[in-house]
């Protein structure tokens, strides 16, 4: 940033281009704006070193996974699913769910990806879009109105050899619980139909009822009814938390999910 006057300590790109029909820049400023998708993903001193903590942590899950045990939990911050291959987005950096899927391709030829955040994910549909190895599924707020608004419709079913391969279930804004585990049992069974040697869960806890955004409205207990339900598929599984922010719920959240799972495996 040398050379650019009454700079701050972090960088917010203030462009962002369309990518398909627009030309990689060579000035600072530019190039900030093509690798970051909005505002909510400033970029300071620590950033890098915090992001690939959570690339660590969520490496250590897909790790202990594949030495054998049946599921392991990665604590990851920041979270990741909102970032692809080049761009950072909504507070995310690096993919950590997409990175355990690539850690989990080297022993399984299939991996899914099941999100279960309030808001699409993204990054990681981008990500996989033209691949058949990595299923991803996403279950979120409908985006006409929400967070990534521009991706995240069911006609979004991946590209050339990954046609077919993502799949999209958008709920209308405020549904709860029946409609959420009947979105979840149906992502379950397109995964059976997937087949895959591991699972990896992006798990979000801003479906809340609680949620300050209002997106959907589960409430605590039904989270432990989710992971009774995805505990039930029967797959190595790797769960990376995602989103889930100023909420005084969160602790009773996840305390009920992994309870959940844990009574059902």
């Amino acid at each position: 940033m040398a050379g650019l006057p009454r700079r701050g300590r972090e960088v917010v790109a203030n462009l962002h281009p369309q990518k398909a029909t627009q030309s990689y820049p060579k000035g600072i400023v530019g190039r900030a704006g093509w690798h970051m998708a909005d505002t909510a993903c400033p970029v300071g001193r620590d950033t890098y070193r915090a992001a690939l903590r959570g690339v660590d942590t969520a490496l250590a899950a897909a790790g202990t996974v594949m030495g054998g045990e049946r599921a392991a939990y990665a604590l990851c911050r920041p979270a990741g699913h909102h970032a692809d291959a080049d761009t950072a987005a909504g507070h995310c950096f690096l993919n950590n769910s997409a990175i355990a899927a690539q850690a989990l391709r080297a022993r399984h030829e299939r991996v899914a990806i099941l999100d279960i955040d309030v808001h699409h994910g993204n990054g990681t549909q981008e990500i996989f879009y033209e691949r058949p190895d990595v299923l991803t599924v996403s279950i979120h707020a409908s985006p006409e109105s929400f967070y990534p608004f521009y991706v995240g419709y069911a006609h979004e079913t991946g590209r050339g050899a990954g046609e077919g391969f993502n799949l999209n279930i958008a709920l209308p804004q405020g549904q709860g619980d029946e409609e959420w585990l009947a979105a979840i049992a149906t992502a379950l069974e397109r995964v059976r139909e997937f087949d895959p040697g591991a699972l990896v869960l992006a798990l979000g806890l801003d479906a809340h009822e609680n949620d300050p955004l209002k997106g959907l409205s589960v409430t605590t207990e039904c989270f432990g009814r989710a992971a009774a339900l995805i505990a039930g598929a029967g797959l190595p599984t790797v769960m990376v938390q995602e989103g889930g922010y100023l909420s005084d719920d969160l602790t009773r959240n996840i305390h009920a999910f992994l309870g959940g799972w844990m009574d059902a495996a």
